[in-house]
Protein backbone atom coordinates (compact mmCIF):
# COMPACT_ATOMS: atom_id res chain seq x y z
CA UNK A 1 0.00 0.00 0.00
CA UNK A 2 1.07 3.54 -0.79
CA UNK A 3 0.16 6.62 1.26
CA UNK A 4 -0.26 10.02 -0.38
CA UNK A 5 0.97 12.19 2.47
CA UNK A 6 0.12 15.50 0.83
CA UNK A 7 -2.86 15.99 -1.46
CA UNK A 8 -5.46 18.68 -1.94
CA UNK A 9 -8.61 16.69 -2.57
CA UNK A 10 -10.29 19.66 -0.89
CA UNK A 11 -9.38 21.88 -3.85
CA UNK A 12 -12.06 23.01 -6.26
CA UNK A 13 -10.22 21.21 -9.08
CA UNK A 14 -10.66 17.79 -7.44
CA UNK A 15 -13.43 17.80 -4.87
CA UNK A 16 -16.37 17.50 -7.27
CA UNK A 17 -14.95 14.22 -8.61
CA UNK A 18 -13.43 12.98 -5.39
CA UNK A 19 -15.02 9.52 -5.52
CA UNK A 20 -13.53 8.81 -8.94
CA UNK A 21 -10.12 10.15 -7.88
CA UNK A 22 -10.15 7.92 -4.82
CA UNK A 23 -11.24 4.89 -6.81
CA UNK A 24 -8.57 5.37 -9.47
CA UNK A 25 -5.90 5.77 -6.80
CA UNK A 26 -7.06 2.74 -4.85
CA UNK A 27 -6.91 0.69 -8.06
CA UNK A 28 -3.13 1.30 -8.25
CA UNK A 29 -2.50 0.63 -4.58
CA UNK A 30 -2.88 4.01 -2.90
CA UNK A 31 -4.69 3.22 0.32
CA UNK A 32 -4.50 6.32 2.52
CA UNK A 33 -4.80 10.01 1.68
CA UNK A 34 -3.75 12.95 3.85
CA UNK A 35 -5.69 16.02 2.75
CA UNK A 36 -3.98 19.30 3.52
CA UNK A 37 -5.58 22.59 4.50
CA UNK A 38 -4.01 25.93 3.60
CA UNK A 39 -6.55 28.39 5.07
CA UNK A 40 -9.71 28.35 7.15
CA UNK A 41 -12.10 27.13 4.46
CA UNK A 42 -9.80 24.43 3.11
CA UNK A 43 -8.94 23.23 6.61
CA UNK A 44 -12.61 22.75 7.50
CA UNK A 45 -13.15 21.02 4.17
CA UNK A 46 -10.23 18.67 4.84
CA UNK A 47 -11.79 17.68 8.18
CA UNK A 48 -15.17 17.20 6.54
CA UNK A 49 -13.62 14.81 4.00
CA UNK A 50 -11.71 12.95 6.70
CA UNK A 51 -14.91 12.42 8.67
CA UNK A 52 -16.71 11.21 5.55
CA UNK A 53 -14.10 8.80 4.16
CA UNK A 54 -12.45 6.07 6.21
CA UNK A 55 -9.11 6.28 4.39
CA UNK A 56 -8.75 10.09 4.45
CA UNK A 57 -6.99 12.01 7.21
CA UNK A 58 -6.68 15.78 7.54
CA UNK A 59 -4.06 18.39 8.30
CA UNK A 60 -5.06 21.98 9.07
CA UNK A 61 -3.29 25.31 9.15
CA UNK A 62 -2.41 28.55 7.38
CA UNK A 63 -0.09 28.56 4.36
CA UNK A 64 2.37 31.49 4.41
CA UNK A 65 0.68 33.00 1.35
CA UNK A 66 -2.73 32.92 3.07
CA UNK A 67 -2.10 34.69 6.38
CA UNK A 68 -3.19 38.21 5.44
CA UNK A 69 -6.57 39.18 6.81
CA UNK A 70 -6.81 36.23 9.18
CA UNK A 71 -8.35 37.29 12.48
CA UNK A 72 -7.66 35.80 15.88
CA UNK A 73 -11.04 34.07 15.91
CA UNK A 74 -10.28 32.47 12.53
CA UNK A 75 -6.93 31.28 13.85
CA UNK A 76 -8.50 29.81 16.99
CA UNK A 77 -11.23 28.06 15.00
CA UNK A 78 -8.68 26.31 12.79
CA UNK A 79 -6.36 25.44 15.65
CA UNK A 80 -9.30 23.95 17.56
CA UNK A 81 -9.68 21.46 14.71
CA UNK A 82 -6.57 19.77 16.08
CA UNK A 83 -8.90 18.24 18.66
CA UNK A 84 -10.65 16.28 15.91
CA UNK A 85 -9.74 12.58 15.94
CA UNK A 86 -8.73 12.41 12.27
CA UNK A 87 -6.67 15.62 12.22
CA UNK A 88 -3.17 14.20 12.35
CA UNK A 89 -0.93 17.22 11.64
CA UNK A 90 -0.66 21.00 11.48
CA UNK A 91 0.08 22.41 8.05
CA UNK A 92 0.83 23.33 5.57
CA UNK A 93 2.76 26.10 7.28
CA UNK A 94 6.11 27.73 6.64
CA UNK A 95 7.71 30.34 4.42
CA UNK A 96 7.30 31.32 0.77
CA UNK A 97 9.73 33.94 -0.52
CA UNK A 98 9.07 33.07 -4.15
CA UNK A 99 5.72 34.84 -4.09
CA UNK A 100 6.47 37.31 -1.32
CA UNK A 101 9.23 39.88 -1.90
CA UNK A 102 8.20 42.47 0.71
CA UNK A 103 10.51 42.22 3.73
CA UNK A 104 7.82 43.20 6.23
CA UNK A 105 5.53 40.48 4.90
CA UNK A 106 8.34 37.96 5.10
CA UNK A 107 8.76 38.84 8.77
CA UNK A 108 5.04 38.28 9.21
CA UNK A 109 5.37 34.87 7.59
CA UNK A 110 8.11 33.99 10.05
CA UNK A 111 5.96 34.99 13.01
CA UNK A 112 3.05 32.89 11.76
CA UNK A 113 5.36 29.94 11.19
CA UNK A 114 6.67 30.13 14.76
CA UNK A 115 3.17 30.67 16.14
CA UNK A 116 1.84 27.55 14.47
CA UNK A 117 4.81 25.41 15.51
CA UNK A 118 4.04 26.36 19.12
CA UNK A 119 0.45 25.19 18.70
CA UNK A 120 1.59 21.95 17.07
CA UNK A 121 3.89 21.34 20.02
CA UNK A 122 1.08 22.01 22.47
CA UNK A 123 -1.04 19.38 20.71
CA UNK A 124 1.93 17.05 20.10
CA UNK A 125 1.21 17.03 16.36
CA UNK A 126 3.77 16.90 13.54
CA UNK A 127 4.02 19.84 11.15
CA UNK A 128 3.87 19.93 7.36
CA UNK A 129 6.31 22.54 6.12
CA UNK A 130 5.97 24.61 2.97
CA UNK A 131 9.37 26.10 2.17
CA UNK A 132 10.02 27.91 -1.09
CA UNK A 133 13.20 29.93 -1.60
CA UNK A 134 13.50 30.53 2.16
CA UNK A 135 15.76 27.70 3.27
CA UNK A 136 18.07 29.59 5.60
CA UNK A 137 15.26 31.32 7.49
CA UNK A 138 13.21 28.13 7.58
CA UNK A 139 16.12 26.15 8.99
CA UNK A 140 16.84 28.79 11.61
CA UNK A 141 13.22 28.76 12.78
CA UNK A 142 13.18 24.96 12.99
CA UNK A 143 16.36 24.98 15.05
CA UNK A 144 15.03 27.62 17.45
CA UNK A 145 11.47 26.24 17.58
CA UNK A 146 11.95 22.51 17.49
CA UNK A 147 8.82 20.64 16.36
CA UNK A 148 8.62 18.06 19.14
CA UNK A 149 6.46 15.64 17.15
CA UNK A 150 8.67 16.08 14.07
CA UNK A 151 7.22 16.84 10.66
CA UNK A 152 7.97 16.80 6.96
CA UNK A 153 9.63 19.24 4.60
CA UNK A 154 6.93 19.03 1.96
CA UNK A 155 8.00 18.96 -1.69
CA UNK A 156 11.68 19.31 -0.86
CA UNK A 157 13.33 21.54 -3.46
CA UNK A 158 16.66 22.31 -1.82
CA UNK A 159 20.16 21.18 -2.63
CA UNK A 160 21.83 17.91 -1.72
CA UNK A 161 24.09 19.84 0.66
CA UNK A 162 21.19 21.54 2.42
CA UNK A 163 19.46 18.18 2.80
CA UNK A 164 21.89 17.18 5.53
CA UNK A 165 21.08 20.33 7.53
CA UNK A 166 17.35 19.72 7.22
CA UNK A 167 17.71 16.12 8.37
CA UNK A 168 19.53 17.30 11.49
CA UNK A 169 16.32 19.04 12.61
CA UNK A 170 14.60 15.64 12.71
CA UNK A 171 11.99 16.30 10.03
CA UNK A 172 11.36 13.97 7.12
CA UNK A 173 11.67 14.73 3.42
CA UNK A 174 8.68 14.71 1.06
CA UNK A 175 9.27 14.10 -2.64
CA UNK A 176 6.71 14.85 -5.35
CA UNK A 177 6.23 14.88 -9.11
CA UNK A 178 9.34 16.96 -9.91
CA UNK A 179 11.52 13.94 -9.10
CA UNK A 180 10.16 12.40 -12.32
CA UNK A 181 10.97 15.38 -14.57
CA UNK A 182 13.74 14.67 -17.03
CA UNK A 183 15.60 17.92 -16.36
CA UNK A 184 15.18 17.80 -12.55
CA UNK A 185 18.77 16.94 -11.65
CA UNK A 186 18.71 18.02 -7.99
CA UNK A 187 15.50 16.23 -6.92
CA UNK A 188 16.86 13.06 -8.49
CA UNK A 189 20.13 13.38 -6.57
CA UNK A 190 18.18 13.96 -3.36
CA UNK A 191 16.05 10.88 -4.06
CA UNK A 192 19.19 8.77 -4.35
CA UNK A 193 20.69 9.74 -1.01
CA UNK A 194 17.90 10.63 1.41
CA UNK A 195 17.75 7.88 4.07
CA UNK A 196 14.81 5.60 3.41
CA UNK A 197 13.62 6.01 6.99
CA UNK A 198 13.36 9.77 6.40
CA UNK A 199 11.40 9.66 3.14
CA UNK A 200 7.74 10.32 2.35
CA UNK A 201 6.05 10.48 -1.04
CA UNK A 202 3.27 12.88 -1.98
CA UNK A 203 1.47 14.17 -5.05
CA UNK A 204 0.53 17.71 -3.95
CA UNK A 205 -2.35 17.24 -6.38
CA UNK A 206 -3.82 19.03 -8.27
CA UNK A 207 -0.32 20.50 -8.75
CA UNK A 208 3.06 19.09 -9.85
CA UNK A 209 1.79 16.28 -12.05
CA UNK A 210 4.49 13.64 -12.65
CA UNK A 211 6.01 12.81 -16.03
CA UNK A 212 4.67 11.72 -18.50
CA UNK A 213 1.42 13.50 -17.57
CA UNK A 214 3.02 16.83 -16.70
CA UNK A 215 0.77 19.71 -17.73
CA UNK A 216 -2.46 17.87 -16.90
CA UNK A 217 -4.46 17.72 -13.69
CA UNK A 218 -2.63 15.83 -10.96
CA UNK A 219 -4.37 13.14 -8.92
CA UNK A 220 -3.39 10.66 -6.19
CA UNK A 221 -3.44 7.89 -8.79
CA UNK A 222 -0.06 9.18 -10.00
CA UNK A 223 1.64 8.54 -6.65
CA UNK A 224 2.94 5.20 -7.90
CA UNK A 225 4.86 6.99 -10.69
CA UNK A 226 6.77 8.90 -8.02
CA UNK A 227 7.54 5.73 -6.07
CA UNK A 228 8.66 3.98 -9.25
CA UNK A 229 11.03 6.78 -10.20
CA UNK A 230 12.61 6.87 -6.74
CA UNK A 231 13.04 3.09 -6.85
CA UNK A 232 14.68 3.33 -10.28
CA UNK A 233 17.03 6.07 -9.09
CA UNK A 234 18.02 4.05 -6.02
CA UNK A 235 18.23 0.85 -8.09
CA UNK A 236 15.91 -1.09 -5.81
CA UNK A 237 12.57 -2.81 -6.24
CA UNK A 238 9.57 -0.52 -5.85
CA UNK A 239 8.43 -2.61 -2.88
CA UNK A 240 11.41 -1.26 -0.91
CA UNK A 241 10.27 2.33 -1.45
CA UNK A 242 6.62 1.45 -0.93
CA UNK A 243 7.19 -0.35 2.36
CA UNK A 244 9.57 2.28 3.76
CA UNK A 245 7.49 5.32 2.91
CA UNK A 246 4.29 3.71 4.16
CA UNK A 247 5.95 2.73 7.44
CA UNK A 248 7.36 6.25 7.81
CA UNK A 249 3.97 7.86 7.25
CA UNK A 250 2.24 5.55 9.71
CA UNK A 251 4.87 6.30 12.34
CA UNK A 252 5.03 10.08 11.81
CA UNK A 253 1.29 10.69 11.64
CA UNK A 254 0.31 7.92 14.09
CA UNK A 255 -2.13 6.43 11.60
Amino acid sequence: MLIDTHCHLNSEELINDIDSHLKEAENVGVGIFIVIGWDKESSFKAVELANKYKNIYASVGFHPSDINGVGESDFEEVMNLLNEKKVIALGEIGLDYYWEKDLAQREKQKEWFKKQILVANAYNKPIIIHNREAFEDCLEILKENNPIASGVMHCYSGSVEFLQEVLKTGVLIGLDGPVTYKNAKTPKEVAKIVPLNKLLIETDCPYLTPHPFRGTLNSPKYLRLIAEEIANLREVDISIVENATTENAIKLFKL
